[in-house]
């Protein structure tokens, strides 16, 4: 094998910093996109058919590209964001970009989910709208929100791989340069292996916690 255990701990260390640090401000702005995509829908709480028409075409636009072209497609906004286009900094920016709009209508089918019964009787108890959504609508999809997040983290291992391939770091980079260019197919069933067992976990995590919360 080419590489040692200090390399593969590092590979993995980028990956879960690239993961971590994409998901929470790509959470951030899916959270919002996807409460102005249900709020500002016709017979909402803020009807508002131009703000709906240009998010909704926003999100739809960025969905669909495939990573790898977005990631090439922004390395100018990442060099003016992180001054370099390639490593475990520059790989995150194209990441938020991906993931963002990905969340935002994996929030929005969740909250779309609520049965609308709630915020008219929210209403009818005088609530505003800002309370609607604070303390009615999003702890009513609390459950289904946990399942999506799972599924957008998830992406995001599966990004970070993706990103190897541009050397944005991580064990995508490690699988690529020594597994694939160099024909270490130890260090290729390594790094495959780490992806699977991380997304397993990713993944019966957040199911156990959703069905939790589901329960209470």
């Amino acid at each position: 094998m080419l590489v040692d255990n200090q390399q593969i701990v590092a590979a993995l260390w980028e990956t879960i910093l690239m993961v971590g640090i994409s998901l929470l401000f790509s959470f951030v702005i899916g959270l919002i996109l996807g409460i102005l995509l249900v709020v500002t829908r016709k017979g909402h709480l803020w009807e508002n058919k131009v703000v709906f028409t240009v998010l909704n075409a926003f999100i739809n636009i960025f969905r669909s590209i495939p990573f790898i072209i977005l990631m090439v497609a922004v390395i100018p906004f990442t060099r003016l964001v992180v001054g370099t286009s390639i490593g475990t900094a520059a790989a995150i920016v194209p990441m938020i970009l991906y993931a963002g709009p990905y969340i935002a209508r994996l929030i929005e089918n969740s909250l779309l989910e609520v049965d609308p019964g709630v915020m008219e009787a929210a209403q009818a108890m005088g609530a505003t709208p800002w309370q609607i959504i604070i303390r009615f609508l999003i702890p009513e999809a609390l459950s289904s929100l946990l399942l999506g997040i799972t599924i957008a983290t998830i992406g995001l291992v599966g990004a970070s791989a993706m990103a190897g391939a541009v050397g944005g770091g991580g064990l995508g980079d490690l699988a690529i340069t020594y597994g694939y260019q160099r024909f270490d197919t130890t260090v290729m069933l390594i790094t495959v292996g780490i992806l699977v067992v991380m997304v397993q976990g990713l993944q019966s995590t957040g199911n156990f916690i959703s069905k939790k919360i589901r329960r209470r």
